[in-house]
């Protein structure tokens, strides 16, 4: 079988936006840090997709098998590590391109962690507590023999959350006749999760901008102030909603929050732990008093200084890019901007904050969890912090030098940073047999 472009298209995960966005983007990186070609080739693939049918008993009888999927995509640094993600649009291909784009962003930060990720094509919307309990614990058991703490750590996504980790790590454990709290993370606190874990993907997505801030400065360019300065996130959900209210307590004006009923206006600045307070009690933005609808559309062509889009993948593309305005755009989301629209937005001027860096607050601290469980040994939420912080800008510093090396786009720098450290380390390792 030959190699090119037709060897990769013939492959079934090539099927999604978000994986061949990644591909390119990995690719670009590749022709521009003059990466070893055979590199390129063994991380333009995953290393292993399962598939499995996850059959459940709905609560009014019926049996429904719905379609579930891991894909561990390199592992040369150590274990996988990567959420799962219950949503309609769930599909191998997806899954792949999320695991990929795990796998540089655990390089990046400097974790011994490889890249994976999971998901089931659901609604969870459509879910009873019991349906959801039984559809993740089936799940675990059809994926059970490629996870565990030194295999694969799953993790919360899209639709799923800390319950979901306590109803696989104690399936998984059942499985084993005893507790092994370390094959998942961001599990509750009390069954071995790490404090600052729930926030830690938002509060991230924080502190990358306020260095993005410093940075421009550093460098001579014009950024705007965060104290005063305005804000528009896409995606009020558990990285959006953190984020919106780390900012706003830092002074910024969040004019506009949304989630998949719309958005809310407030040209004055909303009053996020007021929203927050509203969604907790109606689960949507929409109808929130102290403000005007507009639409996700809207929302994203807004002039403000900052944007965060932390809702999912293919938001902004080059169908809407050219009404988009933000100064600074920091992707909460994995994949937000397609890559043609990244082009267009830093040629206009914009610093874009790339997913791998922006929402990998997430990864550190469940690397954290990981790590406190192994030593049955936790630390404070200010400790977790200033650790989060430390490595953040740690990595934010390494993606900057090459982002001015190679004269790029932050996200091809990015890339470059994760790809340089999985380069030297499979070249280390060599290829079996």
């Amino acid at each position: 079988m030959s190699g090119g472009d037709g060897y990769l298209s013939s492959h079934l995960w090539d099927t999604s936006d978000l994986y061949r966005n990644a591909v390119t983007e990995l690719l670009e990186a590749a022709n521009v840090m003059k990466l070893d070609p055979n590199i390129a080739e063994r991380l333009r693939v995953p290393k292993r997709a399962m598939i499995v049918s996850v059959p459940i008993r709905l609560d009014d009888g019926h049996i429904k098998t719905f379609e579930g999927y891991r894909v561990q995509h390199n592992m040369t640094l150590g274990p996988g590590k990567g959420g799962i993600r219950f949503h309609p649009e769930v599909n191998l291909s997806e899954v792949a391109g999320l695991a990929m784009l795990m796998t540089f962003k655990c390089s990046l930060v400097g974790l011994p962690l490889g890249g994976a990720k999971g998901g089931i094509r659901v609604d969870p919307s459509q879910l009873s507590r019991q349906e959801a309990q039984a559809l993740m614990r089936r799940y675990t058991t059809e994926i059970n023999m490629i996870i565990g703490p030194d295999k694969d750590i799953p993790a919360p996504d899209v639709g799923t959350d800390s319950r979901h980790m306590a109803w696989m790590m104690d399936t998984f454990s059942q499985e084993k006749g005893f507790a092994v709290p370390g094959v998942v993370t961001g599990k509750p606190i009390e069954i071995g999760g790490s404090l600052g874990r729930a926030e830690s993907t938002g509060r991230g997505v924080v502190y990358t901008i306020q260095y993005a801030v410093q940075f421009l400065k550093d460098n001579g360019k014009s950024a705007p102030k965060i104290d005063g300065g305005t804000v528009a996130v896409h995606g009020f959900g558990k990285v959006g909603a953190v984020a919106a209210e780390e900012i706003y307590h830092l002074g910024a004006k969040v004019v506009a929050v949304s989630d998949a009923s719309g958005g809310i206006y407030n040209k004055n600045g909303l009053n996020i732990p007021d929203v927050m307070k509203w969604v907790e009690k109606n689960r949507v933005v929409a109808g929130y008093k102290e403000a005007e609808p507009i639409s996700n559309d809207e929302l994203l062509a807004l002039p403000v200084d900052f944007l965060i889009p932390a809702a999912i993948d293919g938001v902004i593309t080059m169908k809407n890019v050219g009404r988009v305005k933000a100064k600074i755009i920091a992707e909460g989301a994995n994949g937000p901007i397609t890559a043609d629209a990244m082009k267009d937005l830093e040629g206009r001027g914009a610093f874009i904050i790339p997913d791998v860096l922006c929402n990998a607050g997430g990864v550190i601290v469940s690397y954290f969890e990981w790590v406190q469980g192994i030593q049955n040994f936790f630390w404070s939420e200010t400790e977790v912090n200033n650790k989060l912080a430390e490595v953040m800008s740690n990595a934010f510093k390494r993606v900057t030098d090459n982002y001015l090396k190679y004269k790029c786009g932050m996200k091809t720098a990015a890339l470059i940073t994760g790809v340089d450290r999985l380069n030297k380390a499979m070249l280390l390792r060599g290829l079996f047999p």
